[in-house]
């Protein structure tokens, strides 16, 4: 079955309450801009909007992860009071929405104050279905986890992939299915591991990985190369799966770097021409994890040089994703020259290595 999405629905559909999931887990707006124009699209065709999202990983109620600031937030985005319901005794919120006219959007607390949330318990699930008419997932970043409110939910309720959710599928699935080559895939960040489900399945579709941080880091040292005290994987069963990634003919290591009291922090200059110039000549690019320290700018000259060198490919198609990676290019003003911006992480990570997204299974 296919997933039905938000924008090809008939408006009768969409007549009465809508519960939204979100994700507002980031340091700043940017996810709850990207799913703006969702709301917006509810707001002209529904009723009323309960919005349900998450902050952080709490064990039980946290103050400073309230999800009363987000409220503040978005009534100031959306240019209209955004009603925040701090409690979940559900006669009570039942009966509050039912009261409010027509346009009124609310706000649930963290929901993983709630322990059913991440058990994905179904009495949990049925709770929140009973505060609407329909259910719309708009919360790709989440997708990768088996949450109530994201597959139980759906059990109870008509449920639809909004806007943004409907996005990334289609951009995503664009760089899988029929990406233009030279395909470029650039990973950095941490851990290699994060990305061996990614390289296992564009080894024979990509043209070249291009490694910097940790995967750099780890394959060298692999590859025999003394890394000194650099941050790279060190888990005994991931080096062994890795191990067989260091022999990837079309995998690009930096030539040299950055170093400073033993670690590798940045890639060099001359890793980063022979970088710009294959991502110069691509066609498709996909860009997941910095390839240095860039919390400190001296560190964060090959991320930017790298990102510089992909804006200006304007025959490309690029992809951002992960929460570093795209506050990176956000700071910088780079953000807005790719071609799609991924709202998630390890969801993108997943997707791309064609894992089934639990969240999105959830809507078939």
């Amino acid at each position: 079955m296919a997933v039905r999405f938000l924008s090809k629905t008939k408006g009768k559909a969409l007549a009465g309450t809508a519960l939204l999931r979100l994700d507002f887990n980031t340091e700043d707006d940017w996810r709850m801009q990207a799913v703006l124009p969702t709301i917006k699209f509810l707001l002209k065709r529904s009723s009323k909007i309960v919005i349900a999202s998450h902050r952080g990983r709490p064990k039980g109620f946290e103050k400073k992860l309230s999800l009363r600031r987000d409220a503040a937030i978005l009534s100031r985005l959306l240019g209209r009071k955004v009603l925040f319901i701090d409690h979940f005794r559900f006669g009570e919120i039942k009966r509050v929405v039912a009261a409010a006219p027509r346009g009124s959007v609310f706000l649930l607390e963290n929901l993983r104050f709630v322990k059913g949330e991440e058990t994905n318990d179904p009495r949990f699930a049925r709770q929140l279905a009973s505060l609407a008419d329909f259910y719309v997932n708009d919360a790709f970043a989440v997708d990768h986890r088996a949450n109530a409110s994201l597959v139980a939910i759906t059990r109870f309720l008509p449920s639809y992939a909004g806007l943004e959710l409907e996005n990334e599928i289609v951009s995503l699935s664009r760089v899988m299915q029929k990406p233009k080559h030279p395909m470029i895939l650039i990973l950095g960040g941490a851990k290699a591991a994060d990305k061996l489900g990614v390289i296992k399945y564009f080894r024979a579709k990509t043209d070249w990985f291009l490694l910097g941080g940790g995967p750099a880091n780890t394959i060298l040292f692999l590859k025999g190369i003394d890394v000194q005290e650099s941050v790279r994987d060190r888990d005994p069963k991931d080096l062994k799966e890795l191990k067989a990634v260091a022999n990837y003919k079309n995998i690009v290591l930096p030539d040299d770097f950055v170093w400073h009291d033993g670690m590798v922090l940045d890639v060099g200059p001359k890793a980063v021409q022979i970088f710009s110039k294959k991502i110069g000549e691509a066609r498709t690019i996909l860009w997941s994890g910095p390839l240095g320290l860039i919390e400190q700018k001296r560190y964060a000259r090959g991320s930017i040089a790298v990102a510089r060198a992909v804006v200006r490919n304007r025959r490309a198609f690029s992809v951002a994703g992960g929460g570093e990676t795209v506050m990176f290019l956000k700071k910088y003003g780079l953000d807005k020259k790719f071609g799609f911006i991924s709202t998630g992480g390890g969801a993108m990570m997943d997707f791309l290595a064609g894992k089934k997204l639990p969240g999105i299974e959830a809507l078939r």
